[in-house]
């Protein structure tokens, strides 16, 4: 892509000597192609793909095979133009900087038709998965995507305002520390005033300041009266996201005057490496204010292929989505971008912690002096970026590339094996982690995920195995064995990559595809699937315990097929993710003390199976609103050994909570319910998991009049005095391909209002597994969904995302239950 800036001066204007000027260059521009046969307005921020799609020279480039249709836009050259005036004579500026904040591909920079700038690297810079994922479509994108404009300045101008709350452990009191960049191109000294409020901190601060010719940094300290009560941030689910609005103002001579205000959060946060009685290795948890927290959530990939498309209000749902499901934390995978201010912004106000990646991804990466010189610049613009954010509780070298390179992955021969591993701790180590502890004191660095932590640091930075369960995280697939048996699952430190696969929905698809597309075995849906084999492997698992749909009507059976996907995918991923939060306080056979369960993925990046939650677009698949149970702060986990159920009960609670465990038995058959019983009061501790209840099936069943394995299913919950303490959990007693007595179930809805909110009241005439309720393209989300219905009448509420109506709703609503599909 070429860039070519045509710039027309007009006679200068008075009254600029010490102001800094900045010009935004955004707006409408004008783009041709290599010989000028397509030539169109085009928006910036943006791409060539979002400019041909506005003028409607193609069409959607998600749209059944576009993405290979359309590869002609990547592979030609293009032009970005645009003309315009500025009304001051640009030799009365001491300096001027056009400045471009991401230029989307190999580039020239003209102005007025001479050279002034390029980027050519050939490992640029890029977001890597825009070449194709297993999840995602290859849209290498051509555009200025982000921020353009020209800065002029005579005296100083500001480059960078960051600022970090520190605590002093020994005086048990809280400092900030401010730090600011300016570029002084005055030949005087320059003076003035440095200014510091936080109004309810009762903070006004002010600094005499002499900025010299140069690069200069002020350094600003404020300290937090020890009286003052400073209340501090806390992740979703822990306590409150409080923050302080805090404004520096610089008043310096000539009347020159610059502004920065901010939200101003304080928190501490550790990584916490130590010995655990009876287990070899070391632990791996984060504390957050002195307390360990267990992590909730998933991994965060782009929320689209064209980063222009990604708004503020997709951001907002997305991430109001994760704290719905009762999330606390995301990774963002070093394969995608950095975020835009906005998302991290949102993750502060949220309480979403965030394990950030630096972005290398699956590859081995050069070390010559042009790259590093490369990341060196961007390392040291990201972590000044986005070190005041206290959202971001780690940082991380890269995704899997220690493993890629130490368990063989791309077949290096043995003789380079040394090369690529002085490479590695050349970039990641030598490089990027000196950079980020030189700028950021307040937070751990982790060199690669997955990794061994301490242990990978004791051997060179390079583990032989980086999996090994007794030390740092690990990432874990596996789509052969039985997602019902918990043995499947490796009983980790930390898990930051599980999950399982599964098909958006219809409704999501249809946008997207045409009829003859309807089929599981279409070029459609082939084409759609990025991973090897992985349409298969949604059907292995589903046949495990449910049965194939077999409906003569193509159409049907796509749908139930569809439905099943998302069933299996719930299913598998809570049979993981309550694996891993059980295992938070035990030790069993020297493994266990898990402290992290993120799933990949969260989000999806265009329509097509994967393993996310969220469908493009933000609707909830099953898993998502299974995620709302399993993440809940207090959990009911049940399963078998040996014929044995156990039920624990799992604990994100600050404090002790009593309460009992009622156990219930269903028969599949009827709506009645069979037997149930309920323990003593008991207390479960603060931030533990620990074993409630044991029980031979047997035994449980002997109670039961008429239950067996295949007619009868468990559910439980935890409570007190009658309220309900956690969600109603179940466990099978057998694969639901085998139940005896389950029948199709007539449900039926009645749909009222209250105020934005709609309620759903059901009927069901069978007890009902996975009932899904559906309202196509509608955006929003029930309060739950794909349950388990046990009782005749059951309400559930509807949160539209745009305004909607009851007559809407009625006409699009739809429900699904596992019988049907039969």
């Amino acid at each position: 892509m070429l860039l070519r800036l045509l710039l027309l001066l007009a006679p200068c204007g008075a009254g600029f000597a010490t102001k800094v000027v900045s010009i935004s260059l955004r707006g409408n521009w004008k783009i041709h192609s290599g010989n000028g046969s397509l030539q169109l307005p085009a928006a910036v921020p943006g791409c060539v793909h979002s400019a041909l799609f506005n003028k409607r020279i193609i069409k959607d480039p998600y749209y059944r095979f576009n993405n290979l249709d359309y590869r002609w836009i990547a592979l030609d050259n293009w032009t970005y133009i645009k003309k315009f005036k500025l009304h001051s004579d640009m030799s009365t500026w001491s300096k001027v900087n056009l400045v471009f904040e991401g230029i989307d591909t190999v580039a020239v920079v003209l102005l007025n038709s001479v050279p002034i700038g390029k980027t050519d690297n050939m490992f640029r810079r890029y977001m890597q998965c825009s070449f194709g994922w297993d999840w995602g479509p290859s849209f290498p994108t051509q555009g200025i995507w982000k921020d353009v404009r020209i800065e002029a300045y005579n005296v100083c101008h500001l480059n960078y305002f960051m600022f970090t709350p520190i605590y002093d452990n020994y005086m048990k009191t809280w400092n900030l520390k401010i730090e600011l960049s300016f570029d002084v191109v005055s030949s005087k000294l320059v003076s003035g005033e440095a200014i510091v409020a936080i109004p309810e901190l009762n903070i006004q601060q002010t600094n005499n300041i002499e900025l010299q010719h140069g690069e200069r940094t002020v350094e600003l300290f404020v300290k937090i009266d020890k009286a003052i009560i400073v209340e501090t941030w806390w992740p979703h689910g822990h306590g409150n996201q409080t923050g302080y609005n805090m404004s520096v103002i610089f008043e310096l001579d000539g009347g020159l005057r610059f502004e920065k205000s901010a939200k101003v959060y304080f928190r501490t946060v550790e990584l916490v490496e130590e010995p655990i009685q009876n287990s070899p290795g070391l632990s791996f948890y984060f504390k957050i204010n002195g307390l360990p927290i267990f992590l909730k959530g998933s991994n965060w990939i782009p929320a689209d292929s064209f980063q222009d498309r990604v708004t503020s209000a997709m951001l907002r749902l997305l991430l109001q989505s994760v704290v719905d499901a009762n999330m606390n934390a995301l990774r963002v995978w070093g394969g995608g971008v950095y975020e835009q201010d906005e998302f991290y912004e949102l993750c502060d106000e949220l309480g979403i912690m965030i394990w950030q990646d630096f972005m290398f991804a699956c590859a081995l990466y050069p070390t010559d002096k042009d790259f590093m010189d490369s990341v060196r610049e961007e390392v040291t613009h990201q972590v000044r970026r986005l070190k005041s954010h206290p959202s971001i509780i780690t940082w991380s070298g890269n995704n899997e590339n220690e493993a890629a390179l130490m368990m063989g992955w791309y077949d290096t021969k043995p003789g380079y094996l040394q090369t690529y591993i002085k490479d590695y701790v050349t970039l990641y180590v030598k490089n990027i982690r000196t950079i980020v502890l030189e700028g950021d004191q307040t937070r751990p660095f982790i060199t690669s995920s997955p990794t061994n932590g301490a242990k990978t640091i004791a051997e060179g930075w390079l583990s032989p195995n980086p999996y090994d369960l007794n030390y740092g995280d690990v990432h874990f697939y596996d789509y052969v064995s039985d997602c019902w048996n918990w043995r499947t699952f490796p009983k980790a430190r930390f898990v930051s990559e599980y999950g399982y696969q599964s098909w958006p929905s219809f409704s999501t698809l249809e946008k997207v595809s045409s009829e003859e597309d309807w089929s599981y075995r279409s070029s459609f849906a082939l084409h759609r699937q990025h991973l090897i084999n992985g349409n298969n492997e949604m059907l292995h698992q589903i046949e495990l315990h449910f049965k194939l749909p077999n409906s003569t009507d193509q159409l049907r059976r796509f749908k139930d097929t569809l439905y099943l996907t998302q069933v299996m995918q719930a299913q598998c991923v809570k049979t993981e993710t309550e694996f891993y939060r059980r295992s938070r306080s035990e030790i069993v056979n020297g493994k266990g003390h898990t402290m992290g369960a993120l799933y990949w993925q969260l989000n999806d990046i265009w329509q097509a199976p994967s393993w996310s939650s969220l469908e493009y677009g933000g609707k909830w698949k099953m898993l998502h609103y299974f995620a709302r149970h399993f993440f809940a702060p207090l959990l009911p986990v049940g399963f078998e050994d040996k014929d044995m159920l156990f039920i624990y009960g799992a604990s994100d609670l600050h404090s002790d909570q009593q309460m009992m465990l009622t156990v219930r038995v269903h028969t599949w058959s009827s709506l009645e319910l069979v037997c149930s019983e309920s323990t003593n009061p008991f207390v479960i501790k603060a931030g533990e998991s620990v074993l409630l209840y044991t029980k031979p099936v047997p035994e449980l069943l002997k109670g039961c009049p008429g239950c067996t394995r295949q007619s009868c299913v468990v559910s439980f919950y935890l409570s007190t005095d009658g309220e309900l303490l956690s969600p109603i959990n179940y466990h099978f007693l057998s694969s639901l391909k085998n139940a005896k007595g389950l029948h199709k179930a007539n449900i039926t809805a009645t749909i009222s209002q209250q105020g934005d909110t709609f309620v759903f009241d059901l009927k069901t005439s069978a007890v009902a597994p996975f009932v899904w309720l559906d309202v196509g393209s509608i955006p929003g989300r029930f309060s739950d969904n794909g349950f388990l219905m046990t009782e005749k009448t059951r309400t559930v509420f509807f949160y539209p995302w745009k305004p909607t109506s009851k007559s809407e709703l009625e006409q699009s609503f739809h429900v699904t239950s596992l019988a049907d599909t039969y």
